[in-house]
């Protein structure tokens, strides 16, 4: 770390400095030393908020597929999505839809499945973004079959006919489908266009105003990496608690609108709640990336990169670490990556010491200055974010302090008795995994603090202002660089219940 080194302005805060309480049982609870602030009811409120304030302005833009319009971004405005999501929602309205009925959408991040959800959130349907890989990938479905059992949903959509034999496995004839192109044969299929011609009426009306911050605006799911998915119910108190956090520690999203280049998938939090979120709740644009960071997908990310300049930037290590092997030789890349960002951001794994090197020399080349890195911990359960590490000292396995209206709990593992678990309480937590009972209330400690299964330790125990260090999972999971998620928990476990009885649950 270079304490002489020169970084750019950004407004952050919020998770800067913490209340810290030792317990009498061992237990350490920390918060925020700044109050959660005012957030709306209904994440449908910003999308009013800002085709009012903002008509024009564009809300989320992909580029054109086929024909003329190949590569040319499709732009929707904040006034139009709000029109999309007034016709979209009287439709699902008119189709019966409810939280026992929620709607399903099996394929990735485009303005479709964007449109879908803003509708969904209007009428008071809760969504299910499915992983792309259930359908397109898997050989048996049997992931996609659970979550379609599990959620019973009143309409499936998908994008194209590659997800004809997913559907055709897994989806039961009497649910209606719903896709952009394409059929799925012995099937009637309705087009999404249809949707928007709906005109609004009274019985929408009645719906958006039932929403409220308890009425579930979408169920995630887990990786299921040794079981079956979770369906985490996902309110929209959550969503909004967790903008309003990242607002107060991210000061600088507010201070103009937020650019996105993005391509994390909406099946999963950190792409779905928060870059989504970020972008709804203060305004922004979201240019949705088709790339991926892996050898044959970096290329259009780059190619968006070496166009657009955004102001906050988000990937997974694997991303950055391709971003920062291109820039060595790209310089168009590096000069319009850093022209107007604020703050980098990871998730999924460690960021290597290298690539953030890395990072900080191109920033210094393209703008005599480093751009901070941030980061944190966040999880599917808590919309995601928790805890952020925003200072200019962060370095890679730091996840910082509590945000504002977060309450953490670090608890010593009573097993292992070598790690700390850490748990959290707020406003942004689920109440819950979608019918089941059981593992809900053993995701809670009878303080109602969440269990994270994450493990953490002070990064100096003599200067707790410093604040935490990520110290793996209790049960000893990890992550590739990539995201991807690697178990060696469940052997541990069977190992533990043969030699410690008292460390049996029931």
């Amino acid at each position: 770390m270079n304490a002489l080194a020169r970084y750019r302005d950004a407004h952050v805060g919020g998770c800067v400095e913490a209340l810290i309480e030792q317990r009498a049982d061992g237990s350490t609870l920390l918060r925020s030393t700044e109050a959660l602030r005012w957030f709306p009811a209904r994440l449908s409120d910003c999308l009013e908020q800002w085709a009012a304030e903002a008509p024009a302005r564009t809300f989320a833009a992909r580029r054109g597929r086929d024909g003329a319009l190949a590569g040319e971004w499709q732009r929707v405005s904040y006034a139009q999505m709000l029109q999309r999501a007034q016709a979209i929602g009287q439709a699902l309205v008119d189709l019966g839809l409810s939280p026992e009925r929620p709607l399903a959408i099996l394929s990735g991040n485009d303005l479709e499945h964007l449109s879908l959800a803003m509708g969904a959130l209007w009428a008071g349907v809760p969504y299910v973004p499915v992983s792309t890989a259930y359908s397109l990938v898997s050989q048996d479905f049997g992931k996609l079959r659970h979550i379609l059992r599990v959620t019973q949903p009143g309409l499936v959509f998908a994008s194209g006919p590659e997800y004809a034999r997913a559907i055709a496995a897994t989806v039961d004839a009497g649910v209606p489908l719903l896709m952009t192109e394409g059929g799925v044969e012995g099937r009637a299929v309705r087009a999404f266009s249809e949707l928007l011609d709906t005109e609004p009426g009274p019985t929408l009306a009645a719906a958006h105003a039932r929403v409220g911050p308890d009425s579930i605006a979408k169920i995630l799911f887990t990786s299921g990496s040794t079981k079956l998915p979770k369906g985490v119910i996902t309110t929209h108190r959550m969503l909004c608690a967790n903008q309003q956090m990242l607002r107060q520690c991210l000061g600088f999203l507010a201070d103009e609108p937020p650019v996105l280049v993005d391509w994390l998938p909406w099946n999963h939090v950190f792409g779905g709640s928060h870059n989504v979120g970020i972008t709804l709740y203060n305004g922004g644009t979201l240019y949705i990336d088709d790339g991926k960071p892996t050898p044959a997908g970096i290329a259009e990310t780059l190619r968006n990169l070496r166009e657009i300049s955004p102001t906050i930037y988000f990937n997974v290590p694997k991303g950055l670490e391709e971003i920062a092997r291109a820039m060595d030789h790209d310089t168009q890349l590096r000069d319009t990556l850093f022209k107007r960002c604020k703050a980098f951001m990871f998730a999924g794994a460690a960021l290597s010491q290298a690539v953030w090197d890395q990072m900080d020399g191109h920033a210094e080349a393209a703008v005599g200055e480093r751009v901070r890195i941030i980061t944190g911990l966040g999880m599917t359960e808590t919309a995601p974010s928790c805890t952020f590490a925003v200072g200019t000292d962060v370095a890679s396995g730091h996840i910082g302090l509590p945000a504002p209206g977060v309450e953490v709990k670090l608890v010593r593992d009573a097993c292992t008795g070598d790690k700390t678990e850490i748990r959290f309480r707020g406003p942004n937590v689920m109440p819950g995994y979608w019918r089941l009972p059981e593992e809900t209330a053993a995701a809670f400690d009878d303080e109602g603090f969440y269990r994270s299964g994450d493990a953490a330790r002070w990064i100096d125990p003599a200067q707790p202002p410093r604040g935490l260090m990520f110290d793996g999972r209790i049960a000893e999971d990890f992550k590739l660089s990539t995201g991807t998620f690697v178990s060696v928990g469940p052997l541990r476990a069977k190992i533990t219940l043969l030699v410690t009885p008292a460390c049996r649950t029931p």
